[in-house]
């Protein structure tokens, strides 16, 4: 019997091929076992490998090279021997590396040279200060004349675009790499641009990573490490995640081998994290205040003797420390669009399953809601923007995001560009938030979405904040014209006494807050008669009853205002009611996504949007009893969550519908009252 003849990689002739023509180049390549420099050694040892073990990350190729910029770009290159084994991409046209829930595929990595090689680029980016790499995949076979045929797979795997890798162009050879073309090559790199659908999906694919990583990281904190109260978990997270950060030229990240577990007075593995951190904020230039309510809240976690003792030649600390930046890093050095630390703050609490006013107080308002807040709140990159019950910082987050899109669809200079980001980070957000361990979280938010914690402040809104900066302009009103809020509930009518606050301290702008709706219809009557004295009611949202989810079902609304004119008695408000909002929800814990867009969802949010800016024109997945425009009478306060009337007139329709209704049961009974004899039938 004939045996199948297996066919026979020539890897080795793709890598003599593509090795001589960087000889000819005269460029610096090192080979598999050489190294590159520590720093890139050091991240493909710590990443996992392409099997799923610890290290053993090793490119057939490597280069670190320099545009006219004095940019460095580490250029890492893996070789396959096979005709079809270029790249496998996924059905959305990416680097198909990871499985239906999140996982490496690990079949991919190993089979197709550009798989393999963007997952070295993500271990660069997982453990190092670069943020932009190439990674490129050569494979080949031999034609029926014995010819060597090859292909090329160059693609640029960056913060920019999350780690996934985008097609740089088709090539030939390497020649794009040679000294005298390398600039032009860059700038090409430099003019790829995801398209904003890209972007919204690669968001999307990355919250669903990082919750799938949060619930994995909790679930092994919880079941592995005892003694640690949640507190003390959420300050670990926060704690390992300002420690490895780093700042490029000043403070080097904290490397997993610098934790020695040490029993020595003042070197212990806190101790060590303590200094690093301390290096960090200084670097960061935080007030002294703030720098040591942060320091002093962290080191009460990783300064106790219970973390720190050593068993079998580590500390708990070092061993947390690890899971931390093995399964959150890549998340938090490529950068974050979503609340973060809102996310880990609930994933950790969930364990505790609590049901008290204090907990329902601390929740995570869902990223999606936090966009159509600050979209409702007509937040763009001149916006003040402020938040009276900071929590986490989601909101903030939110109106950053929004802020820096809108400041980059329009301004054209890049230069200019980086300066209103700045200003946009440093002036022109202010939060404010009463609890310690919930403030220490959104200042951690904001400084890992590039720092925008210059103004969140620890202090009573309602009794200790006097509208100024809290840092730096503190003799200068804050010039909010932006608020955004998810008050606790438990707070005055059920949290309106925030909204009063805000909006009278406001000249000019837009609110949007959601709260529940109790506090539209008398709970909170004269916070409400008050407010509309000097802001206007311009739409009251309802909202699905299963919107916090993992929380006990509140039926929550969004109102929105126009502030600094007083509400008139004809002044038209919309009423929405968003009760289907187009997104299934589930509350499985070991489900790969909770949430899923069932109904045009995205549309039904931008439809809200618009309907509330431009009213009745924009009816489309609306129907009209769900959309209702009517009055209130702002002497009232508690008729803010109207319907649309039903009509109880009869119609023609209606009629006709009873006669024939009624003649068919008449029809029926005269039917039912012969007498057919035998009316067994098939007997």
């Amino acid at each position: 019997m004939a045996t199948k003849t297996s066919i026979k990689s020539v890897e080795p002739n793709i890598a003599d091929l593509a090795n001589g023509w960087l000889r000819a180049y005269k460029l610096n390549y090192k080979l598999e076992q050489e190294s590159l420099n520590t720093e890139i050694d050091t991240a493909l040892n710590d990443y996992f490998s392409k099997n799923g073990g610890v290290g053993g990350n090793r490119p057939d190729c490597k280069l670190l090279l320099q545009d006219k910029t004095s940019s460095f770009y580490p250029v890492l290159i893996e070789y396959k021997g096979y005709k079809d084994k270029l790249v496998k991409l996924n059905v959305d046209g990416q680097v198909d590396n990871k499985t239906a829930k999140n996982e490496p595929n690990f079949k991919n990595i190993n089979s197709y040279a550009v798989n393999g090689a963007v997952h070295y680029a993500n271990a660069l980016l997982h453990h190092t200060s670069y943020t932009d790499i190439i990674a490129i995949g050569m494979t080949g076979y031999k034609d029926e004349a014995d010819n060597l045929q090859y292909s090329i797979g160059v693609y640029y795997v960056s913060k920019s675009n999350f780690g996934v890798g985008q097609k740089i162009d088709d090539y030939t050879d390497f020649s794009f790499l040679k000294k005298e073309n390398f600039d032009s090559f860059i700038e090409k790199v430099k003019r790829l641009q995801l398209s904003q659908e890209e972007i919204d999906k690669l968001k999307e694919q990355r919250e669903r990573e990082i919750d799938a990583s949060l619930v994995r990281l909790n679930n092994d904190i919880y079941q592995n490490e005892k003694g640690l109260g949640e507190n003390d978990r959420v300050y670990l997270v926060a704690a390992s995640i300002i420690a490895t950060l780093g700042i490029p030229g000043k403070v080097a990240p904290l490397e997993k081998s610098e934790l020695k577990s040490s029993l020595e007075e003042g070197n212990t593995d806190g101790d060590i994290l303590v200094r690093k951190i301390k290096a960090f904020l200084n670097e960061k230039q935080l007030p002294r205040e703030k720098k040591d309510l942060i320091v002093r809240t962290l080191q009460n976690t990783l300064t106790t003797d219970n973390i720190n003792r050593v068993e079998n030649g580590e500390s708990q600390l070092k061993r947390v420390f690890t899971k931390i930046v093995d399964d959150l890093g890549i998340y938090y050095k490529i950068g974050l669009t979503t609340d973060f630390t809102g996310k880990l703050f609930n994933e950790m609490y969930g364990w505790l399953g609590f049901s008290q006013d204090k907990l329902n107080d601390v929740v995570l308002t869902p990223s999606y809601v936090a966009k159509l807040l600050v979209k409702l709140a007509r937040v763009n990159k001149d916006s003040y923007v402020w938040d009276f019950a900071t929590g986490s910082a989601g909101l903030l987050v939110a109106a950053m995001n929004e802020m820096l899109n809108d400041a980059k669809e329009n301004i054209k200079s890049p230069d200019e560009y980086q300066k209103k980001a700045a200003e946009i980070k440093a002036t022109q957000l202010l939060g404010i938030e009463l609890l310690s361990s919930v403030y220490m979280l959104a200042i951690l938010n904001m400084i890992l979405m590039g720092d925008g914690s210059s103004n969140i402040l620890n202090k009573d809104s309602l009794t200790d904040f006097n509208g100024n900066y809290g840092f730096g302009k503190t003799d200068d009103k804050f010039p909010a014209d932006a608020f955004v809020l998810n008050p606790p509930y438990s707070a005055p009518g059920n949290g309106m006494n925030f909204v009063e606050k805000a909006l009278s301290m406001m000249h000019h702008g837009y609110a949007a807050i959601i709260i529940q709706n109790s506090a539209g219809s008398g709970k909170a009557v004269d916070y409400n008669k008050r407010i509309l004295k000097h802001s206007t009611l311009l739409a009251s949202i309802k909202m699905p009853i299963d919107l916090f989810i993992g929380k006990s079902s509140v039926q929550t609304n969004i109102y929105v205002f126009r502030v600094g004119e007083a509400h008139q008695k004809d002044d038209v408000v919309k009423f929405i009611d968003f009760s289907n909002d187009g997104y299934t929800r589930s509350n499985r814990k070991k489900a790969s996504n909770n949430l899923r867009d069932t109904d045009h969802a995205k549309e039904r949010y931008q439809e809200v949007v618009d309907l509330v800016r431009f009213g009745k024109s924009k009816l489309c997945l609306f129907s009209e009893k769900e959309y209702y425009e009517s009055t209130i009478d702002p002497e009232n306060g508690a008729d803010w969550n109207q319907t649309a009337p039903i009509d109880t007139k009869p119609t023609l329709d209606d009629f006709k519908k009873t006669v024939s209704d009624y003649l068919a049961w008449e029809v029926s009974n005269l039917l039912k009252n012969q007498d057919y004899g035998d009316n067994g039938l098939g007997k």
